[in-house]
């Protein structure tokens, strides 16, 4: 009886330890967080769709980007010269590489009709892996 108690009680100690690191390795093969900061979502403003488009195409034509989302009909509001405007855009989404951003901010810059256009990224930090996977797939790393 006594022996049966404490192979019941090691086995409860090796399981109340072991879970929380199955869980966490579960997590990672589900999510992309064993990658973090290895891709980021770009974001940049234009003035119409026509001309996201053609920034888009660009970026993924030159491997800039995977894949580029244009949000149509957005309000800017910001203050430009001493005066407060108030502007309709579009919003680019864009993910691509993280060792990419500065590339991807010169085609941006050389081919944006703004004199000072937006381009910030954040890093994907979490996200589904196949996705991630096809990123890093389409936008070769930085050489």
């Amino acid at each position: 009886m006594q022996f049966a108690l404490k192979r019941k009680s090691i086995f409860l100690l090796c399981f109340s330890i072991l879970r929380p690191c199955i869980a966490v390795t579960h997590a990672n093969m589900s999510s992309g967080s064993i990658d973090a900061d290895k891709y980021s979502v770009a974001y940049v403003t234009v003035p119409n769709a026509d001309v996201g488009k053609t920034i888009s195409h660009g970026l993924v034509k030159n491997k800039l980007a995977a894949c580029v989302n244009i949000i149509p009909q957005i309000t800017s509001i910001y203050e430009w010269k001493n005066e407060i405007n108030e502007d309709s855009e579009a919003l680019l989404m864009i993910k691509t590489r993280t060792s990419m951003v500065d590339k991807l901010t010169e085609f941006v810059r050389s081919n944006h009709p703004y004199e000072v256009c937006e381009v910030i990224s954040l890093p994907i930090k979490n996200g589904n892996l196949p996705y991630l996977k096809w990123i890093g797939e389409i936008v070769p790393d930085k050489e």
